[in-house]
């Protein structure tokens, strides 16, 4: 049967809202500012939800005895696709990076603040032999307009659905327009914290760790191998962290914070749900705020002193644009910033960016255990700017050149 639009669309199975939303794609017929966001609007740019109880999910499954495959994730349900994917529409970086992560960095054409993620991204991907990206300039999709997704006519749009929908500028029919006449949606955002969907999405949602949204991004581009690849990395160095971490009550009391202004920074919790913290939890730091303060909350160095963190974790510190000196010269000179233990103790730490897909975490988990653990893990590097530091051979936490190898198709 033939459509009147551009693509035949596949069924979906599942509970969701909008009949036509998910259809899969067949095989038939405004650059990004160059400025990047503060810290609340390239991290914490979020809709306002609350904490909401899992969904049950159908699982994931993918056809290789045809043509045609289907991939199951909440809150889409099932979605079927008859060809892979070339074009990718994204709208958070953790989806970009689990692209990129697969090889398929460059075929990505939209995201959000692409000049600024370009930049950041940039500074990992130097520590990869042979892999690169190039982001400037894509189209800067947090809010897309409609006639742009038009335009851009993507074969997937690895969106959470349910993230559009909390827009005031989207609604379920214009949802259910763009998955039946341009590409399928396919993605999973209110599991970065485990954030409550908009009503009609509660039923159908549930909340995944990054590396289970990351295995069936993989089955959408049937890159099943090299997920698989990717996860032993990610296992092996879980299971090296586990194995020399120290007791509980001898771990540091730690914030992660927005430090563009330091005598207010925007703190966020390190021992939160979600995928917002997979660098952090596994390494089981002490939130200094507990339940004083809500991630992205502004507070104010007297604040902070009575929190007094061991460690503060300054978030998109190892972007270009962000001057680690000048933020460290910053405590240092505030009458109640220089009491705190981190500054006394030279622990203020550069971090990267909180929607991480799956080869940032590697690297931030490696960092991030290095800055809480230096005596267990090695030390981690002073380090004011340029990319992520070289890490002697024998101290690294994973192997940089498999990844590499990976991500290039090498398996």
């Amino acid at each position: 049967m033939t459509a009147p639009t551009r693509r035949e669309y596949l069924a979906y199975g599942g509970t969701v809202a909008g009949s036509g939303l998910l259809a899969g794609c067949s095989a038939g017929t405004e650059s990004g500012s160059t400025t990047g966001p503060t810290e609340t609007e390239a991290e914490t740019q979020t809709e306002t939800e609350t904490d909401t109880s899992t969904a049950t999910e159908t699982e994931s499954e993918t056809t290789s005895t045809t043509e045609s495959y289907a991939v199951t994730m909440a809150p889409m349900g099932e979605v079927e696709f008859d060809r892979v994917p070339e074009r990718i529409f994204t709208r958070l970086t953790h989806h970009a990076g689990m692209a990129f992560a697969l090889g398929r960095g460059n075929d990505v054409n939209a995201m959000h603040a692409p000049d600024y993620y370009h930049a950041l991204w940039t500074q990992f991907t130097e520590r990869l032999e042979g892999v690169s990206i190039d982001w400037k300039g894509l189209y800067s999709s947090w809010d897309p307009d409609k006639e742009t997704l038009y335009e851009l006519d993507s074969d997937v749009h690895l969106t959470d659905p349910a993230s559009v929908a909390a827009l005031d500028s989207w609604d379920g029919a214009d949802l259910e327009e763009i998955g039946e006449n341009v590409a399928p949606w396919f993605g999973n955002k209110f599991s970065d914290r485990h954030d409550t969907p908009p009503d009609e999405w509660t039923d159908a949602y549930r909340y995944y760790d990054l590396w289970e949204i990351f295995e069936r991004v993989a089955q959408v581009f049937r890159e099943e191998a090299r997920y698989q690849a990717l996860a032993e990395i990610h296992a092996g160095l879980l299971d090296t962290i586990e194995a020399d971490l120290p007791p509980a009550d001898r771990r540091p009391t730690a914030v992660m914070g927005g430090m563009s202004d330091v005598q207010n920074p925007y703190v966020y919790n390190v021992d939160t749900p979600g995928f917002l913290t997979a660098h952090l939890r596994p390494l089981g730091p002490i939130d200094a705020f507990g339940d004083d303060v809500s991630s992205g909350d502004r507070v104010d160095m007297e604040a902070m002193l009575e929190a007094d963190p061991d460690v503060i974790f300054t978030l998109g510190g190892m972007h270009p644009q962000t001057d680690m000196a000048a933020v460290r010269d910053g405590l240092a000179d505030d009458s109640v910033g220089r009491n705190l233990t981190a500054v006394e103790n030279g622990r203020v730490y550069a971090q990267g960016a909180r929607y991480q897909g799956p080869i940032l975490n590697l690297f931030q988990l490696e960092m991030t255990a290095k800055q809480l653990y230096p005596d267990r893990f090695g030390e981690w590097p002073t380090y004011v700017d340029g990319p992520y530091p070289e890490i002697p051979d024998d101290e690294q936490l994973f192997d940089r050149e498999r990844v590499a190898a990976i991500i290039r198709g090498e398996l």
